[in-house]
């Protein structure tokens, strides 16, 4: 199970203190995280949430959208999926790897994968193999819910981006950073390649939380880059136009208005964190646990398109990757072909088409007409 919960009998701690919070912010650190801090409850109180549901701006994302049988949305507020809940303590790890950004100039016919599914784990002896960073960061946290129980025994729960929790209005008001105007965490030594992970706690927090100043300024760079204008004001975004959301979570046909914007993005959009200033001197990861995949750095189209089952199993199984399967893949590397409008992909593309996918199919399609439309190329080179 995913937390921890009292023997029968057993006390809760009065609550926080703050030797409490050095001895488990340093239990984070020691467990290979970057940042750690606590938060109360109260980060939960907003409305920003229900009005952007409402809006229609998360798409197809269902699992943002449940209620509670009377009809509150689960991450509306805390308490309402964890009704004991009244901390939250909050881990950031970086996972930022020297490589080149998305928007750099990239070789001819390279995809891009989101920097955060760079990542895979060290083996010895068999060099980086696909890891998940949802089990890996669980696993961390689980080591940090330990040492809290060991302090202050309380009511826990582990999340890494599967619970109904708002992880990013907590790593605001514990002071990890600040939202940033492209919705990204952004801290100021760090930057915003961050991934969280979070522990919520039943131990009451009654020093008021310290949240980071906002430093965006006057900047809208990541505004400005956004291909599809999927951030519609600063800290607000579509989702449903956002390439992330169309290339990981989206199923069926993407949009055609939004296929040339998607470019050479195959797996998720880096373009408003790698036009931040705060990126430019944003560290590396420091974990030995994780290491570069070098060959999902530019990766070219033809060697992702070529992947059948065994060849995606073997590439990606336990991956970021995995979750959104081949064929999904697939269809988005139809549509990268397509707007390089270069006829090498023609083969491909047209055995797509014939294909009894009809989604595949239909993208392959699209990219065929784009080709055969002539132009220039427009991504990788």
């Amino acid at each position: 199970m995913n937390g921890y919960t009292l023997p029968m009998g057993e006390s809760i701690s009065a609550g926080w203190t703050a030797s409490l919070e050095q001895q488990v912010e340093q239990a984070a650190l020691d467990a290979g995280f970057d940042l750690a801090r606590v938060a109360s409850d109260q980060a939960s109180e907003n409305q920003w949430f229900a009005g952007w549901i409402e809006s229609g701006f998360a798409g197809e994302m269902e699992y943002l959208k449940r209620r509670d049988e009377q009809g509150r949305l689960l991450r509306g507020r805390l308490q309402v999926a964890i009704p004991w809940a009244r901390s939250v303590i909050v881990c950031a790890f970086v996972y930022n790897h020297a490589g080149p950004r998305s928007i750099d100039p990239a070789p001819p016919g390279a995809g891009w994968i989101a920097r955060y599914a760079w990542s895979g784990r060290l083996v010895e002896g068999e060099g980086v193999k696909p890891t998940d960073y949802h089990d890996d960061l669980l696993a961390r946290l689980h080591r940090v819910e330990a040492a809290l129980q060991e302090r202050s025994p309380c009511q826990t729960r582990c999340y890494v981006d599967t619970g109904p929790i708002l992880e990013r209005d907590f790593a605001a008001a514990a002071g990890i950073g600040w939202i940033g105007k492209n919705t990204c965490v952004i801290n100021q030594q760090k930057g915003s390649w961050m991934l969280l992970g979070v522990i919520v706690t039943s131990l009451e927090k009654r020093t008021p939380d310290l949240p980071a100043a906002d430093r965006c300024g006057s900047c809208t760079r990541c505004i400005d880059a956004c291909p599809t204008d999927a951030l519609i004001a600063p800290r607000i975004m579509n989702a449903s136009r956002c390439i992330s959301y169309l290339t990981i979570e989206k199923k069926g046909d993407i949009p055609e208005e939004l296929r040339e914007p998607i470019g050479r993005q195959v797996f998720g959009c880096d373009i408003c964190q790698d036009v931040c200033p705060w990126n430019r001197k944003a560290p590396t990861a420091a974990s030995s646990g994780l290491a570069l995949r070098p060959e999902l750095v530019n990766p070219l189209l033809s060697w992702l398109a070529e992947m059948d089952s065994a060849d995606f199993k073997e590439n990606f199984k336990y991956s970021p990757l995995e979750r959104t399967k081949r064929k999904r893949i697939h269809r988005n590397i139809a549509i990268a072909m397509g707007n390089t409008k270069d006829p090498q992909y023609l083969p491909q593309l047209h055995a797509w088409q014939a294909g009894d996918d009809p989604v595949l199919s239909e993208a392959a399609a699209w990219a065929i007409r784009r080709i055969e439309a002539g132009g220039s190329a427009s991504i990788g080179g």
